[in-house]
């Protein structure tokens, strides 16, 4: 019998994990730019380990290994801001990404009051941009990364969040 994926918030015990997935996770995304600086490759783990305490982070879980992660926050403009989406490759594309969203989602609203909801991603993240586009997410500009990755910016009000699928 196998086991089901589960999405809860994350915990301080989960952090080791997270910055490991993020780490795994995002190789694929710094070979797309050529561009291993990206955020959730060198960020420490002690930063990851305060977002957790601080921030609206949730996990899925498969038994006890975390294989996905999302960090949201509430921005001073109303926005929430959602990012670091990430999905362990061997479950990628069987909906986990979808639930993580709609948890954070959710959580930002009622925790937070958010009116609408931010994300940035890179513009060649064909693959992230089709699942925001999706569940909802229009562009709504572009940005430079601290990276200097080009990123697509989009956006969806935050009553959109229900019909995330």
């Amino acid at each position: 019998m196998g086991m089901s994926v589960t999405i809860s918030a994350a915990t301080e015990q989960d952090a080791e994990q997270i910055f490991r997935l993020q780490y795994l996770c995002f190789q694929s995304e710094a070979a797309l730019y050529g561009n291993y600086r990206i955020d959730p490759l060198v960020q420490t783990l002690d930063s990851v380990r305060e977002e957790v305490r601080a921030d609206c982070v949730f996990v899925a879980r498969l038994g006890d290994e975390v294989v996905g992660s999302v960090h949201g926050r509430a921005t001073e403009d109303g926005a929430a801001s959602i990012g670091k989406l990430c999905v362990h490759p061997r479950l990628q594309g069987h909906g986990i990404g979808a639930r993580l969203l709609r948890a954070a989602e959710s959580a930002l609203v009622e925790e937070c009051g958010a009116k609408r909801f931010r994300l940035h991603t890179g513009h060649r993240s064909e693959s992230h941009l089709r699942l925001y586009r999706r569940v909802g997410y229009e562009t709504v500009g572009t940005a430079q990364g601290a990276d200097g990755v080009p990123m697509i910016v989009l956006e969806k009000p935050a009553g959109a969040y229900a019909t995330t699928a």
